[in-house]
């Protein structure tokens, strides 16, 4: 596997499902076209830029994809009022989508997917005295509104320590929900961190969706090359 031209594949893929770009995303400082000659020197088959409550046009995106040989796919990372979530399959921020029950109407009238990003942020307990108040915390965290609508967690974020990513593989494993890996990419030293390895090819925005909806992946982190998760 590895940055072997996205047209012809038909082998299983590893995509960084979550990286963010400048001038799109403010708190990044990647060029868009410096990320993907990165992604691709790391090893990667394709990248999601998923911008903070904005949506990459799709002109632009097949530009990028012709430049470098190179799959790009068009997320969004909205924020919501339960947590962040990575949304596919929208092609526009629509104020009211910082609700989450909202936000999964219109991804669901566009046949899209919501993946919550980072569900440790706000929900992990940094000190906990036991394991029954640890696992209080990811009982609270599993009851969050918004993981109703989502088809998956993020269980690897490159960004996150151990610690916090240990616990969205546990909340993972609690809620049995699929986990995916992204690097939250925002600097060069984020990149090639983690990624989403999918069983089949993907080659666009729709088959990402109808792979994530099919639970054809995992979260594999590319530091150590192994699979994050435990489950079937």
């Amino acid at each position: 596997m590895g940055a072997r031209g996205y047209s012809s594949d038909s082998q299983p893929m590893l995509i960084d499902l979550h990286a963010h770009t400048w001038p799109r995303s403010h708190d990044s400082v990647l060029n868009p076209d410096d990320l993907i000659v990165r992604a691709k020197q790391a090893g990667l088959d394709a990248i999601a830029f998923t911008e903070h409550d904005t949506v990459w046009d799709q002109k632009s995106i097949e530009e990028l994809r012709a430049k470098h040989n190179f799959l790009v796919l068009a997320g969004i990372e909205i924020s919501t009022d339960d947590g962040h979530i990575l949304s596919f399959g929208i092609d526009k921020y629509v104020f009211g989508m910082h609700r989450s029950r909202e936000l999964a109407s219109y991804v669901e009238k566009s046949d899209g997917v919501m993946v919550a990003a980072h569900p440790y942020r706000r929900q992990m307990p940094w000190f906990s005295r036991d394991e029954d108040e640890y696992q209080a915390a990811l009982e609270k965290a599993s009851r969050n509104p918004a993981y109703q609508f989502v088809q998956a967690l993020e269980e690897v974020n490159g960004r996150g320590s151990e610690k916090e990513n240990e616990f969205s593989r546990r909340l993972c494993d609690m809620m049995n929900l699929g986990g995916t890996g992204g690097t939250d990419s925002h600097a060069i030293s984020d990149i090639g961190k983690c990624a989403t390895y999918f069983e089949r090819p993907v080659r666009d925005e729709r088959e990402l969706i109808a792979e994530l909806k099919a639970g054809r992946f995992y979260a594999v982190d590319l530091r150590s090359g192994q699979p994050v998760r435990s489950r079937p």
